[in-house]
């Protein structure tokens, strides 16, 4: 067998004092957790909203989501090369000007009201955040102590999930209109009035992804002005040869790949679908504990008049993503006394069991144990990616890059749940059930480092 280029530990050379040189890098390199959780959380708000603006129906807004994964699956690898080359900081910066630039398309693509040109926006927008969480997720890592690197991206991924909590309500409050329409209702008015409600509609999304525009822009100016300890890892002619597909030599990242694969493809089936097995196990049926947290948002916005049992179910969505942002907290702190396959493993084995006890009860009961899939599954995506590049050195930024690729789970597994909807929402939970399970044979054995042999 060729000989395989050596595993050079992974270093940082520091910008500041041996002991707060690494604060100010973090926290900007928190941000951005924050920064694509908000992106990504919009998209369910553009999914319903673009359904009247353009006068699509679901399958087509729903193109929304597969465009979006697209650019993190054609786009992750060149950003792991890109930064191989130039490193993390360069990355990021890159990184930023994809969002900011993709958010500033909106206003044009608004104007014009052509769905390709949204599309193409999103496309753009995730082409940035590509490059974000390729560079991030590891960077995070590896800034700091090294013992410490699953608390320290579990804390920074604790931020995504505020951002996930916060993109409904902009939806809700500065998307959404007022009056409720449908595609019926317009299909009965005058083609001039309807035509005018539908620019309405379109141009609402403007001002949020502006504003979204100038902030990320912000950001990058912050990175471009900040000295950012790099990575030093390119002092040997063989870190410089390190060939993709000989990372799958590693058998803990390929197993990984496999569970962040599955993992985003079961979140997106779970978040995707929620509304809808909401109507199906309960529509009239509602959680105290959801309909609680209904009331304090309502009596924050005002909100008087009588709720349909689709915005119920809305609410209960947004009520399962503080579970959620919960459990980034809890898992957070777990990893803090417990090592961080184990703490996976409980929560995987848990997620699993919640879905299969959500297919076997149906009802009110299997949406709360719906809800508390999220809790569950909440430190999943961030473990993995820990557990998955540990140990690999060099040749992490790449693995990264796979391990961003494998997002596109997110684009596969909902049409497989979509397919089986139409037997009943407990057939279209047996995907997120296997997905679960794989994560939890990841985080008993898969997650192990073995040592590679030349032969």
């Amino acid at each position: 067998m060729a000989a395989i280029p050596s595993q050079e530990k992974v270093t940082l050379k520091n910008t500041g004092s041996e002991k707060g040189g690494y604060m100010i890098p973090l926290i900007l390199v928190t941000s951005l957790f924050f920064l694509w959780g908000l992106a990504n959380s919009l998209n369910g708000s553009l999914i319903k909203q673009f359904q009247i603006a353009l006068d699509l129906n679901r399958f087509q807004a729903g193109v929304i989501d597969f465009a979006f994964y697209m650019g993190y699956f054609f786009m992750a690898l060149p950003a792991g090369y890109f930064m191989k080359k130039y490193g993390y900081k360069r990355g990021i910066i890159l990184g930023l000007l994809l969002y900011a630039g993709g958010a500033f398309l909106f206003y044009p693509a608004a104007s014009m009201r052509e769905y390709g040109f949204f599309l193409f926006a999103l496309f753009t927008i995730a082409s940035g955040l590509a490059f974000l969480e390729t560079a991030a997720n590891l960077y995070v890592t590896v800034l700091g102590d090294p013992e410490k690197s699953e608390w320290r991206i579990n804390f920074a991924q604790s931020f995504n999930g505020i951002s996930l909590v916060l993109g409904p309500i902009i939806g809700a409050l500065f998307i959404f209109s007022p009056i409720e329409y449908s595609r019926e209702a317009l299909a009965v008015l005058p083609a001039a009035e309807a035509e005018q409600i539908r620019i309405q509609e379109a141009l609402s999304v403007q001002p949020p992804y502006l504003a979204i525009g100038t902030l990320v822009l912000f950001v990058t100016l912050l990175f471009a002005f900040t000295k950012m300890p790099d990575v030093g890892e390119a002092e040997s002619e063989a870190a410089r040869k390190i060939s993709i597909f000989s990372l799958f030599r590693h058998k803990h990242l390929t197993h990984g790949i496999i569970a962040q694969f599955l993992n985003v493809g079961a979140q997106t089936v779970l978040w995707g679908y929620f509304v809808d097995f909401k109507l199906d196990f309960a529509r009239e049926a509602h959680w105290v504990l959801a309909e609680g947290y209904m009331d304090i948002i309502n009596s924050i916005t005002g909100v008087k008049t009588v709720l349909t049992p689709t915005q119920i179910a809305g609410y209960h969505a947004s009520f399962a993503l503080v579970l959620f942002l919960l459990g980034r907290f809890v898992g957070t702190t777990l990893m803090s006394r417990f090592s961080a396959n184990r703490v996976l493993l409980w929560f995987s084995t848990g997620a699993t069991v919640f879905v299969a006890l959500a297919m076997i009860t149906g009802g009110l009961t299997a949406v709360i144990c719906l809800s508390l899939t999220y809790f569950c599954q909440s430190i999943m995506f961030p473990t993995i990616f820990a557990l998955a590049t540990k140990g690999l050195g060099v040749e992490s930024k790449l693995a990264s890059s796979l391990l961003i690729m494998s997002i596109v789970g997110g684009a596969v597994m909902p049409m497989l749940a979509g397919a089986l909807f139409k037997f009943g929402p407990a057939y279209a939970l047996i995907v997120p059930m296997l997905c679960f399970g794989y994560v939890v044979f990841f985080a008993a054995k898969g997650s192990q480092i073995k040592a590679f042999v030349k032969g």
